[in-house]
Order: C-alpha cells, then structure tokens, then sequence
C-alpha cells in the first residue's frame, strides 16, 4: 500500500474522531466510544473494510500511548489535592486490584469453567481502572465531586497500571513456562515498583532541573525536550528492571507540580498529545476487533462485565477502603467511577502474542467488557453522582497548576535596579522564588523594552518594572536587599504603556 493512501486514511479517521467529540455530549455517550465505534466501522467487518489483525504493531502503539497519556495525566495531578488521599489511593490502586483479579478468577472457574491460570489472567487484565478513560470521562461529563473523592480516583487510575501490567505478564509467563509459581513473582514485583518510583521521582527532578536552566532560543523547543523526556523516563526506567508506566506517572507530577519556564505551553502541549494518543490508540484497537467474534461471546462478556461492574469492583474498593473510614455512598462512588478502557484491551494482546491457549477468546471478552463499562458507566457518572449527593455545584477548573501571579487592584507599581556585581545578575527569574503576588512586568536594558518570561536572564543594570501586592512588598525588598527599590507614582505608569507600543522585543 503506497504510503500516501496509508496517510490519507490515518488523517481521515483522526478528523473523524475529532469532529466525533462535538456530538458526544449531545448525545450522551463518550468520546472513548466513539473512538472504539469508528475504528470498528473503519475494519475488517465494517464498510471501510480495512484488514488490520497485527497484535505485536497494536501492542506497541498501546505502551507509548499510554506512556504518554500517563505523563499528561501526572501533570495534571494537584499533589496538594492527592497528599490527603495518597495512602488510600496506593493501597486501593495495589490491593483493590489485586482482589478484584481473585474475585473474577473465582467467578471464571464456577461459572465460566475456566482453568484457575486462565480465570486468574482474565482477572489481572481487566482489574485496573483505565488513566485514559477516567481522566477523559471526568471532564467530559463535567464530573467535580467532594470530599477529595476526584483526586482519589485519578490517583488510583494513573497508578494501578503498573500492577495489572506486572501481573499480565508474569501470569503469561506462568501459563507458558513450566515449572514457574506465583511466588516467582513477589520479589519482581517489589523490585519493579521500587525502580519505577525510583525511576520517575529522578526523571521528573532532571526535566526540571534542564528546562529550568537550558535556556533555548525557542519556546516550542522546551515541549519538544519534555516529549523526549518522557520516552527517556519510560525506556530507560524499564531497561533497569522498573516499572516504566508507573515512572512515566511519577515524572509527570514531579513537573506538574514544580515552576517551570513556559509551563502553560508544556500543559496545553501534551494534553493535545495525550487527546492524539487515545485517538490512535482507541482506532487501532477497534480496526483490531471483529465485531461478528463479538456476537459469540457476548453472554459470557455480559456476565463478565456485570460481575466486575456490580460485584467484584465494589467488593474490592470496599474491602480497600473500608479501614479509611469512608462512607458507603463515597465507596460506591469510587466504585462506579472505575472506568475500564484501553488498558485492559492492550493487555490483552500479551497472551495473544505470548501464545496462551484461549488467547482469541481472552481478548474478546475484555474487549465486550471494555465496550459495557465506558457505555454502562461512563454514560451514568453523572447521574450517579447527583443522586449520591457527590457532585459539587461548582464547575471545575479548566486548568490547573499554571503559574498565574495574584495580581490586584491594590497592587502597586515598583522600579527595581540592579546594580553592578550583583548576586541577582546571571540568575533567571524563576531561579528568584519571586512569591505569587509579584509580577514583572518589564525590564528596561540598553534603551529597549523586555517581556519577560521566567527564563529571562537578569543582567546588571537593569530596570525592572514590578507589581506587588502590599502583603509581598516587603518581601520583595528582602529579595532585592542589594538593589534599589523605589516606589513609583501612578502618572509613571504611562511610560511603560508607551515603551511597549514602540520598541517591545521578547526576552
């Protein structure tokens, strides 16, 4: 197929999905859905009858998607917000997968008969909550619920991956090794999530150390090192023996949660790419399935899908949570908000491309569970949450974790000179902690005007125009304790006005 016809289909579709995003919340149902419904029309059984069936290629776009969506979720991870609920998200993102995988087992060998191996596995891979799903689904459906239960519930989503990643695996690797046990698997375990938060904390640190001090020409150059960044943190992190999904997660909210240069444009950048990367991801896996399959196990994918929605999933939360003293409409609520997505229907492709027996079945199955929980749950958040009285009046903040200076009526204009040999000369801006109710507004050097932005370096001499509130003056003054700070009358306010308009240039 000539590359241009490969490239022509791949922009339609993605154009398709995109104009889709328009009609999902007139019509109720997810984006997600609609991603998994086009790429399902654009397939085999579909009228694009596009023949796609490579797990290996699938498999790959998954982990780099996820890689992605991941980091983008960690960046808008408040960890003010989370600190308060980190201990029940850690132990409801590790036990509560962990005992919804056995609970599923259970029912797969009673009821489905299935070999306990088999059930286990079927378990592993559809226990985790999917980061792409929550997060999406939460804003989408204008979802702002109280008591901390929001952050809880991304913090567990963007974290229990790794588990049901781990288990994934090593349960192929006991289904096809003889002689392997599951208490192989304890001290892996232990050493991957070690490594991973290891991997993530050290990664994060470093991006913000360089993007902070790298000082390049071009703002678009700073997304594009936090691009790379984010693949460096996942390969190399995984190439040690960690955990790359839960690094990738880990680095994101060390950077979310830090001031660095050009941080607005970094945030918008990769919540564009993490919208591109569950586009791609939800069309691969729906030119992937074959919907006529889908129709052969649909009683037993129902059974499925409704014991994890209804039993499974909220005994697991329950038996998580239960310690933190939650109560039973926030646990309920925890429990309906644990979407299912993309994950578990990546995952699926290990045991295809590992060669256990049933594996076609397997991934059927998961992905008709995929399909009941984004239709059934994502399609209902809100109602639910309304009637549990969970849902907060106010609407959420469109973005989070931008620096934006409190600037006031009352603020007052201040002339600040650096004088010659002065410790603040060579050093940015954001290397001087300025508090939030300081703003510099321009820096006057060499006749000419600067915009500053937190990369701007100082140079003596300078001239800098600044805003603070009366609470920040005096802090304001201990910074600059070697330069003059004078107080300017409001008619001086025009002369900046009139610099700008005539020889402004960026700094």
């Amino acid at each position: 197929m000539q590359i241009e016809f490969v490239m022509l289909i791949a922009a339609g579709l993605v154009l398709l999905s995109v104009v889709a995003t328009r009609t999902s919340s007139r019509l109720g149902v997810p984006a997600l859905l609609l991603f998994l419904g086009i790429g399902m029309l654009a397939g085999s059984d579909g009228p694009g009858r596009i023949a796609f069936s490579d797990f290996g290629l699938t498999q790959t776009i998954g982990v780099i998607a996820l890689a992605y969506i991941l980091f983008s979720g960690g960046l808008d991870t408040d960890w003010t917000a989370i600190r308060p609920v980190l201990a029940q998200g850690l132990v409801l993102a590790n036990v509560g997968v962990v005992l919804s995988a056995i609970l599923l087992c259970g029912f797969a060998v009673l009821a489905l008969n299935l070999d306990w191996r088999a059930g286990l596995l079927l378990g592993a891979i559809v226990s985790s909550t999917d980061a792409a799903a929550v997060f999406s689904v939460l804003r989408e459906r204008g979802v702002n619920l109280k008591h901390n239960l929001e952050p809880l519930i991304e913090l567990e989503s963007g974290s229990n991956d790794p588990i049901a990643v781990f288990l994934t695996i090593g349960l192929v690797d006991l289904i096809t090794t003889p002689g392997a046990t599951l208490l192989n698997l304890v001290p892996s375990f232990i050493l991957q999530m070690a490594l991973g938060a290891a991997g993530g904390i050290l990664f994060g640190w470093l991006t913000v150390f360089t993007v902070n001090r790298i000082r390049l020409q071009q703002e678009g150059l700073y997304v594009v090192f936090t691009l790379a960044a984010t693949m460096l943190t996942y390969a190399a992190t995984a190439l040690v023996g960690g955990n790359g999904f839960l690094a990738v997660y880990l680095a994101g909210i060390v950077v979310g949660n830090r001031n660095i240069v050009h941080k607005r444009s970094i945030l918008r950048f990769h919540d564009g790419i993490a919208w591109l990367m569950q586009i791609a991801m939800f069309l691969t896996l729906g030119l992937l399935v074959f919907p006529s399959q889908l129709l052969g196990v649909a009683p037993v994918g129902l059974l499925v899908a409704l014991f994890l929605v209804l039993v499974a999933r909220p005994l697991s939360v329950i038996g998580s949570l239960i310690w933190f003293r939650r109560s039973l409409r926030e646990l309920f609520m925890v429990s309906w908000a644990g979407l299912r997505g993309a994950v578990p229907i990546v995952l699926a492709t290990f045991p295809l491309t590992g060669g256990v027996p049933g594996a076609t079945t397997i991934f059927n199955i998961v992905f008709f569970v995929v399909l009941v929980s984004v239709l059934l749950q994502g399609m209902s958040i809100n109602w639910v949450a309304r009637w549990l009285g969970l849902n907060a009046d106010e609407p959420r903040g469109a973005e989070r974790h931008t620096f934006v200076p409190d600037v006031r009526l009352n603020s007052r204009l201040f002339e600040v000179i650096v004088p010659r040999e002065s410790s603040l000369a060579g050093r940015s801006l954001l290397e001087l902690g300025l508090p939030r109710g300081v703003l510099v507004v321009q820096i006057q050097r060499d006749g000419a005007a600067i915009i500053p932005n937190g990369n701007t370096v100082l140079r003596a001499g300078d001239h800098l125009l600044v805003l603070a509130t009366p609470e920040t003056q005096s802090t304001l003054e201990q910074l600059c304790d070697e330069c003059r700070v004078q107080l300017l009358s409001p008619v001086t306010l025009v002369r900046p006005v009139e610099l700008l308009s005539s020889q402004t240039r960026r700094g």
